[in-house]
């Protein structure tokens, strides 16, 4: 496993982050405790050091368990994001979104049930639209003021309030945001209108969520297999069915699986992006382990970008026409370095 820069930070993190919203069995799904230690220790082995969590995931389970893991391991040697927005209970109106007070709250019991002092990395879960996002940015820096959080990070949230925060917390002194989690994959590029973009320019690390599509890019839904994907879903229409095709071609070509080639796709777009790996089982985990040891090669790319390709809309499309980079560039756009 090799190490990534996380974000405009020193933090070093493996360049996979292993989720886990599946540990605890509440729901009818998911691994239980064993099976939960043997996926992080299987993790741990081979060099990952960064795990992601929520408070919500199985109603606190999943940072419990992570919390009696690290307990008896090298608490520094683990970078822990969890989450705070979504709700603990539905009697009190401020155990939920993102002000400050569900903040403050919220992490305080997310430290007891991890069993740990501080928590290195806090992402906002999904944005609310209501609170105003100078009260986040302050409240997250008085966290990490405090030493009860190390980092900041943001996710599910549109891209304006992402470069709102940032642009205030530089102007303000505060501490921004160095990660942000969205969803992406060959299944679900439209994070590159704009908030890829946006990333790129703040030096904010992207973390995709559903990197694999829930499954869909493995190819078990073509063969047959039963999953947690309904057959209306859009991750099984035909768009997506021809865009798994193409995976499991190339995983053939290169004798790795379909799951491995989906995930170093979101590893090799020109960006900071670490996939989060979810496992319930430990076969699960070891496949996407093998992603490291592979490289796709521009021809793979090209493949999978063509068969995935979206529609950027306005003003994506519009500064790619031909017309408008003539004027934009007086014809010397082929020869001026572009920043990345």
């Amino acid at each position: 496993m090799k190490y990534k820069l996380l974000g405009r930070s020193g933090l070093k993190v493996s360049e996979l982050c292993l989720g886990t919203m599946g540990f605890g069995t509440e729901a009818g799904w998911g691994a239980d405790k064993d099976a939960s230690f043997e996926i992080m220790d299987a993790f741990a082995n081979a060099g990952g050091n960064f795990f992601d969590t929520a408070n919500l995931y199985k109603m606190g389970t999943s940072e419990k368990i992570i919390g009696d893991y690290i307990s008896n391991h090298d608490r520094d040697y683990f970078v822990l994001a969890t989450k705070y927005s979504l709700k603990d209970n539905t009697t009190n109106p401020n155990a939920s979104g993102n002000n400050r007070k569900n903040m403050m709250r919220s992490v305080e019991e997310s430290l007891k049930r991890l069993k740990t002092d501080f928590i290195d990395l806090l992402y906002l879960h999904i944005w609310d639209d209501i609170t105003p996002i100078d009260e986040v940015m302050r409240a997250m820096d008085d966290l990490i003021k405090q030493g009860k959080v190390t980092y900041a990070a943001i996710s599910d949230t549109p891209a304006w309030v992402v470069a709102k925060g940032n642009t205030l917390a530089e102007l303000m002194g505060w501490s921004q945001f160095i990660a942000l989690q969205v969803e992406y994959s060959l299944l679900s590029r439209t994070p590159e209108r704009e908030l890829i973009p946006m990333a790129k320019h703040f030096g904010i690390t992207v973390t995709p969520w559903a990197p694999l599509g829930g499954g869909a890019l493995t190819g078990k839904y073509l063969r047959g297999e039963q999953g947690r994907i309904k057959a209306e879903s859009v991750r099984r229409n035909d768009r997506s069915t021809e865009i798994t095709k193409v995976v499991i071609a190339i995983a053939e070509e290169l004798g790795t699986t379909p799951g491995n080639v989906a995930l170093k796709w979101t590893m090799q777009q020109g960006f900071s992006s670490i996939p989060i790996v979810g496992a319930t089982k430990l076969s699960q985990l070891e496949d996407n382990l093998k992603t490291v040891d592979i490289e796709l090669s521009a021809d793979h790319l090209k493949r999978l970008d063509e068969v995935s390709a979206i529609q950027l809309g306005f003003p994506g499309d519009f500064f790619r026409e031909d017309a408008v980079r003539l004027n934009n560039f007086g014809g010397f756009y082929d020869k001026v370095e572009k920043r990345v």
